[in-house]
C-alpha cells in the first residue's frame, strides 16, 4: 500500500476541523472542472464545425483527387495511371478538366471557372443531394447542360431549364490574339442550364460551372487531357492507405489528395482557431490550479497534530510531503474528470437537442452549433490537465513543507 496516497485519499473527502478549508478544496476541484467542461466543449464545436464543412465538401469533392504538379494538364492513359487504375481498392474514377472562362447570357457576363466531369462524375460524388432546382443530366441529345452554383447563377439572372443557352467562351491555346477580329481569338460553346446547386461554400456557389467533359475540351483545344482523376474508393477501404500505395505509384508528378487536403486552407483555419482556443482554456486551467495552492496551504496547518503524531511514528518530511502532493493532484484529477464528464453530457445533450443556436433558424447553414466528441481530445485534455496540475503544485508543496513540516 502506498501510504501517502492513502492518508491524501482520506484528507480529500474526510471533513476539516475549519469548514472554510473545504470550501476552498470544493472551489479548487470546480475551477478545475469548469475550465475542463470548456475544453471538452470548445473543442467538440470545431470537430462539429470540421465534420459538417466536410460534409458540405463531400458531396463535390472525390474521396482521393490526382493532379499533375508540373503542369495544368496530362494524358490519363499515361502508363502509371493505367496502374493506378487496375488496383483493386478503387471502386470508380472520373476525369475532369479544369479552367477559367467567361459566360454570357443575354447581355448579361460574367467569369466562371468551367468544370467538365466524365458521364460518371455526377452518380460517383453524389453532387444530385445539392441540387436546387433542374437535374444532373449533363448531356441531353446533341446539346450539352451544365449545372451553376447558385450565386453564379444569380449573377447571370438564370435558373434551370430557360429556352436559351449560355455562351461560353475560353481564349485558344495556340496563336496571337487578332486585334481586328479579337472574337477569332476565342473559343465558344453552347450550354443550356440544367441545374443549380449550392455546396453553401462561396469558392463553389459563385464560381463553378459543370458540364460534360467533351464541351471543357473543345473550349480548351484538348483531345485527351484532363487535369485531374477523381476517385471514389470501394466501401471500407482505409483512403490513407491507398492514398500512400498511390503515392508510392506516381512519384512526384503528381498530387494526390483526400477530401480534407482538397481543401487544406478552409480545415486549416478551423485547426487553428480550434488549438488557438484550447491554448487559451489552458491558461484559464492554470489560474484554476493555483486555487490548489491555497487549499493545500491551509490543509497543511490544519494538519499540524497529525502531521505531528507521523512523525513520531517514524515519517521523514519527504514522506509527509508526498501526502499534500498527492492530495494536490487528487484535487486536479478529481476536477479534470468530473470535468470531463460533464463536457461530455453537455456535447451529446447538444448533438441530440440543439440547445445553442446559431441564430434564426434559416439564417446561416447550420441551424445550433455543431459537435462531435474526439476520445483523442478527451484523453489529450486530461493529459494537459494532469500536467498544469502537477507542474503548479509541486514547488508551491515544497516550499510549504519547508516551512510548515519542521
Amino acid at each position: 500500500m502506498n501510504l501517502p496516497l492513502y492518508i491524501a485519499k482520506r484528507y480529500l473527502f474526510s471533513k476539516k476541523s475549519h469548514n472554510a478549508i473545504n470550501i476552498i478544496s470544493l472551489i479548487s476541484v470546480c475551477g478545475v472542472g469548469v475550465a475542463t467542461v470548456a475544453a471538452v466543449c470548445i473543442l467538440s464545436i470545431f470537430n462539429g464545425f470540421r465534420d459538417s464543412v466536410a460534409g458540405m465538401f463531400s458531396a463535390f469533392d472525390s474521396e482521393l483527387r490526382i493532379t499533375p504538379v508540373h503542369s495544368k494538364t496530362f494524358n490519363p492513359e499515361d502508363t502509371v495511371l493505367l496502374e493506378i487504375r487496375a488496383m483493386t481498392e478503387i471502386d470508380e474514377i472520373a476525369e475532369t478538366l479544369e479552367d477559367n472562362v467567361l459566360l454570357n447570357y443575354r447581355n448579361s457576363q460574367t467569369p466562371a471557372v468551367l468544370k467538365g466531369v466524365s458521364a460518371n462524375y455526377t452518380s460517383m460524388t453524389g453532387i444530385g443531394s445539392i441540387i436546387l432546382d433542374g437535374d444532373t443530366a449533363l448531356y441531353k441529345g446533341e446539346s450539352f447542360y451544365g449545372l451553376l452554383g447558385v450565386n453564379l447563377a444569380n449573377s447571370l439572372g438564370v435558373n434551370a431549364a430557360f429556352a436559351y443557352p449560355m455562351e461560353v467562351y475560353a481564349p485558344k491555346r495556340e496563336g496571337k490574339i487578332n486585334l481586328a477580329a479579337p472574337a477569332s481569338s476565342y473559343n465558344k460553346e453552347y450550354v443550356f442550364i440544367g441545374g443549380i446547386f449550392q455546396v453553401k461554400q462561396m469558392k463553389y456557389d459563385e464560381n463553378y460551372l459543370i458540364t460534360d467533359i467533351d464541351a471543357a475540351r473543345a473550349l480548351f483545344d484538348c483531345e485527351k487531357e484532363v487535369s485531374a482523376m477523381e476517385i471514389r474508393l470501394k466501401p471500407g477501404v482505409s483512403v490513407d492507405n491507398v492514398q500512400k500505395k498511390i503515392k508510392n505509384i506516381s512519384g512526384d508528378n503528381f498530387d494526390v489528395k483526400n477530401r480534407y487536403e482538397q481543401q487544406e486552407e478552409s480545415f486549416q483555419m478551423i485547426n487553428i482557431e480550434k488549438w488557438v482556443s484550447f491554448l487559451l482554456l489552458c491558461f484559464i486551467l492554470l489560474i484554476a490550479a493555483f486555487n490548489i495552492v491555497g487549499s493545500l496551504s491551509m490543509l497543511i496547518i490544519d494538519k499540524q497534530t497529525d502531521v505531528a503524531t507521523l512523525r513520531n511514528l517514524g515519517a521523514n518530511r519527504d514522506m509527509i510531503s508526498r501526502i499534500f502532493l498527492f492530495e494536490g493532484w487528487l484535487i486536479s484529477a478529481f476536477g479534470a474528470v468530473t470535468g470531463i464528464a460533464v463536457g461530455v453530457v453537455l456535447c451529446l445533450g447538444q448533438q441530440h437537442f440543439g440547445w445553442l443556436k446559431l441564430g434564426t433558424e434559416g439564417s446561416f447553414a447550420l441551424d445550433a452549433y455543431p459537435v462531435s466528441v474526439s476520445v483523442a481530445d478527451l484523453l489529450f485534455i486530461l493529459l494537459v490537465a494532469f500536467i498544469i496540475g502537477f507542474l503548479s503544485i509541486i514547488y508551491p508543496v515544497r516550499y510549504l513543507s519547508k516551512r510548515w513540516l519542521e
